[in-house]
């Protein structure tokens, strides 16, 4: 009678775990992270060791120290440059800077970036509160980086393919940023995941706000320099128009 009640019991009760289950069970638990969605793994994960006053003030305070020295350096080169230049030489160069180093940054570190500690490591991870694929997704890299210093450059120098470059990379940025929220919203409309924090400020200030210079902004340049390319083309037909009908007119005159 034991040894059947002993077969009954080992044939109804649970299989032993195996290794794999076993390594799993004794493995840390992972570190909690203030990232939605909750669930989310986050590789190594660090709290931050800046607040956010301290991150938003130290990029604020590089902002300016790049458009202070490229103030400098483009009046020294072109003092009678317009304004509007200036801003837009100033745009891009932030733009460079931003896409070739924090953003170069990011492409070479996104695997293991929530354990960084380093100023660019920080900032991300304060970013991520309003997008936490930056944390958990694969990178992402373009050269808008270079392009941006370029075309920084040619306008400086008044350069005639300024214009040309003035478009690419405004659309560029603009079709990335259209593309960036697209997935955002179409994650959290189609699969209901929410990449961002409840609060205002991370959602609005960093999601919307913080993006939307990249569509505005290149929006407004690529509308400008679509017009002055078309004067300029308006201009060279009319010269033409004007040239080809001189020399008919002096064709004429040599007939007679």
């Amino acid at each position: 009678m034991a040894s059947l009640l002993r077969n009954v019991h080992e044939y109804f009760a649970p299989p032993p775990p195996t290794i794999m289950e076993t390594i799993k069970e004794n493995l840390p638990a992972s570190p909690k992270h203030p990232y939605f969605p909750a669930e989310s793994t986050i590789a190594g994960y660090l709290a931050n060791e800046y607040n956010t006053l301290e991150l938003v003030s130290l990029f604020a305070a590089g902002c300016t120290v790049i458009f202070s020295l490229t103030y400098l350096t483009v009046k020294k080169v072109r003092p009678t440059l317009p304004l509007s230049d200036l801003v837009v030489i100033l745009w891009f160069t932030l733009c460079g800077f931003i896409h070739l180093f924090f953003e170069g940054y990011y492409a070479y570190n996104f695997r293991t970036i929530g354990g960084h500690q380093d100023l660019f490591g920080q900032l991300w991870k304060e970013y991520s509160l309003s997008d936490s694929r930056y944390l958990t997704a694969d990178s992402a890299f373009a050269a808008w980086g270079p392009l941006s210093f370029l075309t920084a450059a040619l306008i400086a120098v008044d350069h005639p393919l300024r214009h040309s470059f003035q478009i690419i990379v405004s659309l560029g940025q603009l079709y990335g940023d259209v593309l960036y929220y697209a997935t955002s919203l179409f994650d959290e409309a189609m699969l209901g995941l929410t990449y961002s924090r409840p609060e205002a400020a991370y959602y609005w200030g960093y999601f919307v706000l913080m993006n939307a210079f990249w569509i505005v902004i290149p929006f407004i340049l690529i509308c400008k320099s679509v017009s002055a390319c078309s004067r300029a083309f308006a201009a060279l037909n009319t010269a033409e128009k004007l040239l080809n009908g001189g020399v008919q007119n002096g064709s004429a005159k040599k007939q007679q």
